[in-house]
């Protein structure tokens, strides 16, 4: 009978290396905050093009921003506070750290639609704890700043890799090139 010394539970490492992965495409905050980028847009198309570009690239760190005003709205509501890290961790499951699409009944779902389904679900299970108010006004501050930030921030020194410009529907889809599979022509 040999001993073998007690093995240490440590976290799954797969969950590790996506964490490790969802957290490497947050860009610096320093960059992020910096104030020479700032700039005025010449006109409204400008803007929308300066804000679809912005929420491609910061994608994670607006995100962010989104949820840290969600949390400090209802900050002083203990239930909703149990609900919103309830629904937190289904964000994360489902949208953050996973690496295979979401299969209901058979059928893979799309990102987007993972996304609008976690973001019903996290307005519906707040309203019904009672602080619909706070989470209105909450998310209307964090998409008011996200706005802001995405219309003001330059993209002059903004730079995708060609992974993540097709991502952000950045690549044009009508020649061949940055055609996502499961699209085609016809």
């Amino acid at each position: 009978m040999s001993l073998q010394p007690p093995t240490t539970s440590t976290p799954h490492p797969n969950l590790i290396s996506r964490a490790h992965s969802m957290f490497s495409t947050r860009r610096p905050w320093r960059h992020f905050f910096d104030p020479s980028s700032l700039t005025l847009p010449h006109n409204y198309s400008d803007a929308v093009t300066s804000l679809r570009r912005n929420v491609t690239y910061f994608r994670v760190n607006y995100t962010m921003v989104l949820l840290i005003t969600l949390f400090l709205s209802i900050l002083y509501h203990p239930v909703s506070m149990i609900v919103f890290l309830i629904v937190f961790v289904a964000w994360l499951g489902l949208y953050f750290l996973r690496d295979d699409p979401v299969m209901l009944m058979g059928r893979s779902l799309d990102d987007r639609v993972v996304f609008i389904g976690l973001s019903l679900v996290t307005v519906v299970a707040l309203v019904f704890t009672h602080v619909g108010t706070n989470v209105l006004v909450g998310l209307c501050v964090g998409v008011g700043l996200v706005g802001l930030h995405g219309v003001f921030r330059g993209t002059d020194d903004l730079f995708l890799s060609q992974e993540e410009a097709a991502e952000g529907g950045l690549v044009s889809v009508v020649s061949g090139d940055g055609m996502r599979s499961g699209y085609s022509i016809g």
